[in-house]
């Protein structure tokens, strides 16, 4: 039987608002040590976005961006694809190739519970390889 996305998705996502700032991006990322924030349309909305840390570099700071003032709405990608729990796990795989992405949220109803990133694929397949090895370090913070 195929593995499902429920099966190797990171639960509980750290969600936002659109008009959340960079800031309160970075400073979640900090605290929650994670690199992916997914973005919401209003309070308990549905996903219109994902934003990283590379974007908060190179999307607002690089560019001189003040962070308190920047929303995440502003500078998310908007182009999302999302999965299901249910949906097996080769789908998301497919969809990262053909996107070039590396994480995916995933939704039931329209509202996030969860993300997929090549990390956890890694891990999931092969928990001995050397992307396995990396995901699971602990941070150099």
């Amino acid at each position: 039987m195929a593995q499902m996305v429920r099966e190797v998705m990171t639960e509980e996502p750290v969600v936002l608002e659109d008009t959340a700032t960079v800031f309160d991006a970075a400073r979640s990322m900090r605290e929650g040590d994670f690199g992916t924030v997914i973005i919401v349309k209003g309070r308990g909305g549905s996903v219109c976005g994902v934003v990283t840390d590379r974007d908060i570099v190179v999307r607002a700071v690089a560019e001189g961006r003040d962070p308190k003032s920047v929303t995440l709405g502003e500078i998310c990608t908007a182009e999302v694809t999302t999965v299901t729990p249910e949906e097996p796990v080769e789908k998301v795989v497919l969809l990262m190739r053909q996107r070039a992405i590396r994480r995916v949220p995933v939704v039931e109803g329209g509202k996030p519970v969860g993300v997929v990133s090549l990390g956890d694929l890694a891990m999931e397949k092969d928990e001995g390889s050397t992307l396995a090895d990396i995901s699971a370090a602990p941070p150099n913070n």
